[in-house]
Parts: structure tokens; sequence; C-alpha cells
């Protein structure tokens, strides 16, 4: 699986080095490094809340502190 995390000025602003920091610190925690490939990107056009991030054709808008729950309820029930 695919996880692309927007670092451009918006999400930067949004704290996409705190999510960013986050997703691979629960890849590792949950031994999923052969499985998750965490990329980051340029602007994805949808900035609208919170940090744009793509979990394979999926958008999710992210905050620090939701990263984990969207790690937890969208990645781990996944077979990925």
């Amino acid at each position: 699986m695919v996880i692309t995390i927007c670092i451009g000025s918006s999400c930067h602003l949004k704290g996409s080095r705190e999510v960013v920091k986050k997703l691979e610190e629960l890849v590792a925690e949950y031994g999923l490094e052969g499985q998750v490939e965490l990329n980051g990107s340029f602007c994805m056009e949808h900035c609208v809340e919170g940090v744009c991030v793509r979990a394979d054709d999926r958008f999710f808008s992210l905050k620090p502190e939701t990263t984990e729950e969207f790690f937890c309820k969208e990645i781990l029930r996944r077979d990925v």
C-alpha cells in the first residue's frame, strides 16, 4: 500500500511534518515497513481542512492529532 502525504505549503502549515513523523512511527511500531510505503508530494488539490493524505486512491484530511486514528481505522483494517 502506498500512502502519499502532501508537503505543500498549505499542508505544511497545517502540520504535515508531524503527520509524516507519526505515520513513520506507526508503520515501524506495527512492523509494516515492507508493506506500507510513505511518499511525499506537493499539492494534491485536496487541502480543505487538514493535511491531505492519499491512501491508494482515497483522499483524507488529517491533523497531527487524528493521524493515529486514521492509521488504525484505514490502514490496519486493510489487507496491506
